[in-house]
C-alpha cells in the first residue's frame, strides 16, 4: 500500500504492506524505499511532545508483526534489516502500585532508541529505552537488548550481551 499526506514525511518508493496499524502517523517520517511488512504496528503515543518521534531511514526493511511504539524518539537509520516479531520502544509501562493494574499506571522510563544504518536485528528481538545500537550492528534473534550495542558488534541473548566484533585488525584505524 502506497501511502502519504498523512506521515511527516513519506518517501518515494516505500510501501506499507497491509494490515499496519498505525497511530499518530503525523509524527512519523519515512525515508525512500523502506518497507514495512504486514502486521506491524508504527504507534506513537500522544501528549509526551511535539514533532517526529518515529524515523525509519532510507532502505530500510521491516519484516511483519514489528512494533515501533514511540513517546518522544525512536530513529532507525539507512538499510537496517528487522526481521519478523522484532519490537522497539523508547519507554516502559511503570508498574510500581501493586493496588492498580499496569495499565492505569501510565508510562516511565523515557529515553531515545536509536538503530544504526545497516544494522540487522533478528526475530523476536526486543529493544528497550534509551538503546543506541550502533551501524552494521547485529543482533541475534530472540534478543533482549537493553544496553547500548558497538558499531559493528554482534550482541545476542537476554539480556543481550556483545560476543564478538566484526570488524578485523585491518578494519580497525590506526592512531
Amino acid at each position: 500500500m502506497l501511502v502519504g499526506g498523512a506521515f511527516a514525511d513519506f518517501g518515494a518508493r516505500s510501501v506499507l504492506e497491509p494490515p499496519v496499524r498505525l497511530q499518530l502517523e503525523g509524527r512519523i517520517a519515512i525515508g525512500e524505499g523502506v518497507y514495512v511488512g504486514a502486521g506491524s504496528w508504527l504507534q506513537v503515543i500522544g501528549g509526551f511532545g511535539e514533532g517526529v518521534a518515529i524515523a525509519i531511514g532510507d532502505g530500510t526493511s521491516i519484516s511483519g508483526y514489528c512494533v515501533l511504539s514511540s513517546v518522544r524518539s525512536i530513529t532507525v537509520g539507512r538499510w537496517v534489516l528487522m526481521a519478523r516479531n522484532v519490537y522497539v520502544s523508547d519507554h516502559s509501562h511503570a508498574f510500581g502500585d501493586v493496588g492498580r493494574a499496569v495499565l492505569d499506571q501510565g508510562i516511565d522510563r523515557v529515553a531515545p532508541v536509536e538503530i544504526g544504518d545497516g544494522a540487522w536485528i533478528g526475530q523476536n528481538v526486543v529493544i528497550g529505552p534509551g538503546v543506541r545500537i550502533g551501524s552494521g550492528a547485529v543482533i541475534g534473534a530472540n534478543s533482549v537488548v537493553l544496553d547500548d550495542v558497538p558499531a559493528h558488534a554482534v550482541a545476542v541473548g537476554a539480556p543481550a550481551a556483545v560476543t564478538r566484533s566484526l570488524l578485523t585488525r585491518e578494519d580497525v584505524p590506526s592512531r
